[in-house]
């Protein structure tokens, strides 16, 4: 293995490192707000956004954050469905 190929391996390594604190970071303060289904569908969101982070896969610098932004929003657009859904089904009944 040469010199280069070592870095980008170490760099992918600390790469996933960042990737999974910030899921998981993520995850723990949506299951703390919002309980583990929203927690289940919220790391899904951020695993589909990853894959759509406009940056080549072995990339040395993609930013995480704005994955976890990304999935936020998805977050809260599922969570304002579903309290404008109720409020509707409370206005019916």
């Amino acid at each position: 293995m040469n010199t280069e190929e070592s870095f980008s391996n170490a760099t992918y390594v600390d790469q996933m490192h960042i990737a999974e604190g910030e899921l998981s970071a993520f995850i723990s303060a949506v299951t703390q707000l919002f309980g583990p289904e929203q927690a289940r569908l919220a790391a899904e969101d951020w695993l589909q956004e990853s894959e759509l982070v406009d940056s080549p896969p072995r990339s040395t610098n993609r930013d995480w954050r704005a994955v976890t932004v990304a999935a936020s929003a998805r977050l809260a657009n599922r969570l304002n469905v579903a309290l404008h859904h109720r409020s509707l089904l409370a206005t019916v009944a």
